[in-house]
C-alpha cells in the first residue's frame, strides 16, 4: 500500500495546483500519471447540468472512439436463426435465445455488452433487474435492438461505447488506454465530447458541462477547463 501511496503522491506533483487542464493537455497527462506496472485505462467524468428525473433531460449515447478503446470488449447476443449465424460470424462471444436468457436470469454476466433482436426483447426486458443496474439492457436508442446484431456487434468490438447519466447527472465512460499516444487519446476524447454536447437537451440552462476529470486507474483525477469544451 505504502508504494501505492508513494506512486500516487508522485502522479499528484505533476499536477499544476489550481490549474485546469484542456482536454489535449489533460490526456496527455494522463499518460505520465498512469502507472508504470501496468496498461491503465485512461477513464472520464464529466457533471452536466440536467435532471436525470427528466426525461427530456436524460442523456444517453454511444460514439466510436476514432482509436477504439484498447480493450476487445465481450459481447453477447439474444437472437435466433440467421441472425444468430451472422452474429457468430461477426465475432459475438455467445448467442442464443431462450437458454441465454436463462442464462442471464440467473445471474451471469460475464460480458461488456448485450444485443438483441426486436422479436426477442418481449423476453430479454424480464432481464431488467440483471442488466440494468449494470448498464447492460439493450436498447434502440444504443442500436443494441437491432434487426442486424452482426453489425452492432462489429460495432462494439471496434471501439464503440455508450454513456449514460447518472442519478447524480454524472457521465463515465472510457477514451482508451495509458498506452496509447496522446494524439490518439485526444481523438477519441474529443469525438466523445462532440457527442455530449450535441446530446445537450434544449431544456437544460446554464452552463451544460459544469465540470470534469480525466484519470487513469489508481490515478488522481485531471481538472478539465470545461470553458473549452463547446
Amino acid at each position: 500500500m505504502a508504494t501505492k501511496s508513494k506512486a500516487y503522491a508522485a502522479a499528484v506533483e505533476k499536477l499544476e495546483a489550481g490549474k485546469f487542464y484542456t482536454p489535449t493537455e489533460a490526456v496527455a497527462l494522463a499518460k505520465e500519471t498512469g502507472s508504470k506496472k501496468f496498461d491503465s485505462t485512461v477513464e472520464v467524468a464529466l457533471k452536466l447540468s440536467v435532471d436525470p428525473r427528466k426525461a427530456d433531460q436524460m442523456v444517453r449515447g454511444t460514439v466510436m472512439l476514432p482509436h477504439g478503446t484498447g480493450k476487445t470488449a465481450r459481447v453477447i447476443v439474444f437472437a435466433n436463426g440467421p441472425a444468430a449465424e451472422a452474429a457468430i460470424a461477426a465475432g459475438a462471444d455467445e448467442v442464443g435465445g431462450t437458454e441465454l436468457i436463462e442464462k442471464v436470469a440467473a445471474g451471469w454476466t460475464d460480458f461488456d455488452a448485450a444485443v438483441s433482436v426486436p422479436e426477442l426483447m418481449g423476453q430479454v426486458g424480464r432481464l431488467g433487474k440483471v442488466l440494468g443496474p449494470r448498464g447492460l439492457m439493450p436498447n434502440p436508442k444504443t442500436g443494441t435492438v437491432t434487426p442486424n446484431p452482426a453489425k452492432a456487434v462489429e460495432e462494439i468490438k471496434g471501439g464503440k461505447i455508450e454513456f449514460r447519466v447518472d442519478k447524480h447527472a454524472n457521465v463515465h465512460f472510457i477514451v482508451g488506454k495509458a498506452s496509447f499516444s496522446a494524439e490518439q487519446l485526444d481523438a477519441n476524447l474529443q469525438a466523445a465530447l462532440d457527442e455530449i454536447v450535441r446530446l445537450k437537451p434544449s431544456s437544460s440552462k446554464g452552463r451544460y458541462i459544469q465540470k470534469g476529470a480525466v484519470s487513469t486507474t489508481f490515478g488522481p483525477g485531471i481538472p478539465l477547463d470545461v470553458n473549452v469544451i463547446a
